[in-house]
């Protein structure tokens, strides 16, 4: 009996201290991994579990600077590294019983891209949906100082700490699964700022902008439910709340400079709650972030055929533009000019991302000699039976493009828009309609489907807009 007890002795001592180095093991969430990029020139926050009460250590290659933080009674940890202007690569190393060492590391602009299926939509495209100039894009799209992340899809009625993804070097066959829109906005930033960028892709198509919104986000808003969180059974990706617990709660804090955003088919029949929706988001965002009011660039949706039945997506359209003047750092890039009437979505996201990224180089980053804007109006006046229209964002003055201008109506008093002349002058743009002797009101392009044609010198075109305020259609 003693021989067999002193065997087991020298077996349990070693299962004991097995154990022991097991859940010792720092550990850090997907979002760092080889091949990050972290952001340039602040404190970004790095953190991760281990054993209770411990303390880990993480050294920085690049001013090799050593920082330090005891993990709570959870096993939670978390400290913040200063980083220098953009470079590298770099090495990240975590010790806390363990070592965990992060390689092939940057320092440069990070920027999350979320939405529904047109930020979804990869550079491959979908099944018989092309995405315009795709196969050159990524025949020259191997590029050192991208790199890609995407948040694989998944929901949950509480905060994650984690989700499933890696960061990935910018190669043909990554891009190819890659967003479009978020790669094409990521290209110009690098090719104008040349620095490094990491783009963080989580979105998921088809979804509503509710679920993107935290629980304390969502209790700002009375129209809104939230899910009762004893439900059981399959969890709908449309539930509120759901897509922020599950694909951005694990990223919260990440150092980041801003977010790209294209979403809004899916709320398209309520304009009316989506324009307090979302600039309420992106407060939401910001609030839980805590790197103060980053800047927020969206999409504006295009025009579509989405048949008889539901609203007029011109409302949605709308409220999108609305929205630019709703909060503070945020801004739209409008795609009137790339519509398909039957699908979905538009092949050129390359027009999406530059545009976006036209938003980010003047706004964010201070760049000069091009626009950001496409023309918005900025007065009307009515003299007799004709209008006249100024615009912002149109220094340089309009153009078709030498095409006729199709897109305008004109109402009077009885709200019954007919077809306009419109002509482009030095001062903007006079119209009028031979069925409408006293004109009140204007509208531009406010059709469910319609392709713009109404353009700043630069190229940008002007979102559809109505002057009147007439009950929706």
């Amino acid at each position: 009996m003693k021989k067999h007890f002193s065997i087991l002795i020298p077996f349990l001592i070693i299962s004991f201290i097995f154990s022991w180095q097991l859940n010792a093991q720092v550990k850090l969430p997907a979002i760092f991994s080889d091949n990050m990029v972290l952001q340039q020139q602040t404190d970004v926050a790095i953190w991760g579990t281990a054993t209770k009460n411990s303390t880990v250590k993480v050294i920085t290659s690049w001013n090799k600077k050593s920082y330090s933080a005891k993990a709570g009674s959870d096993g939670k940890w978390k400290l913040k590294v200063s980083t220098p202007s953009a470079g590298g690569p770099y090495e990240v190393t975590v010790s806390g019983g363990n070592t965990v060492k992060f390689s092939n590391v940057l320092i440069g602009e990070v920027w999350v891209c979320s939405g529904q299926s047109n930020m979804e939509m990869p550079m491959k495209g979908y099944m018989n949906e092309p995405i315009l100039g795709s196969n050159e894009a990524l025949a020259t799209s191997s590029n050192p100082m991208i790199r890609l992340f995407t948040v694989t899809k998944a929901s949950n009625l509480n905060p994650q700490d984690d989700f499933t993804g890696t960061w990935n070097n910018c190669v043909p066959e990554n891009v190819s699964q890659f967003s479009a829109t978020a790669y094409f906005f990521g290209l110009m930033l690098n090719k104008s700022l040349n620095v490094p960028i990491g783009l963080i892709n989580s979105s998921w198509g088809g979804t509503r902008i509710e679920p993107w919104i935290s629980e304390a986000g969502i209790k700002n808003f009375d129209f809104v439910t939230l899910p009762d969180k004893n439900q059981t059974g399959t969890l709908s990706p449309q539930t509120p709340t759901v897509l922020f617990n599950a694909m951005i709660n694990p990223m919260v804090g990440y150092g980041i400079k801003g977010a790209i955003w294209y979403q809004g088919e899916s709320n398209r029949n309520e304009p009316d709650r989506y324009l307090i929706l979302l600039p309420g988001m992106v407060e939401n965002w910001r609030s839980v972030w805590g790197v103060g009011d980053f800047p927020f660039y969206y999409v504006q949706i295009a025009p579509f055929n989405y048949g008889p039945v539901g609203l007029n997506s011109a409302y949605l359209r709308e409220a999108q533009l609305k929205a630019t003047s709703a909060i503070k750092n945020i801004g739209m890039a409008c795609i009137m000019d790339i519509s398909e009437e039957y699908c979905i979505h538009p092949a050129d996201k390359k027009a999406g991302g530059d545009r976006l990224a036209y938003q980010a180089l003047v706004k964010t980053y201070g760049k000069k000699g091009f626009a950001a804007d496409g023309p918005v109006l900025r007065e009307m006046k009515i003299e007799g039976p004709m209008v006249m229209l100024t615009f912002d964002n149109a220094v340089n003055g309009l153009t078709s493009f030498g095409k006729e201008l199709s897109c305008f109506e004109i109402a009077g008093e009885n709200e019954r828009y007919y077809p306009a002349k419109a002509f482009i002058n030095r001062n903007g743009i006079s119209l009028f309609s031979q069925y409408v002797n006293q004109p009140v009101a204007v509208r531009y392009a406010f059709k469910d489907f319609i392709i713009g044609d109404l353009f700043n010198t630069e190229g940008l075109p002007a979102s559809s807009f109505r002057t009147d305020d007439w009950l929706v259609e």
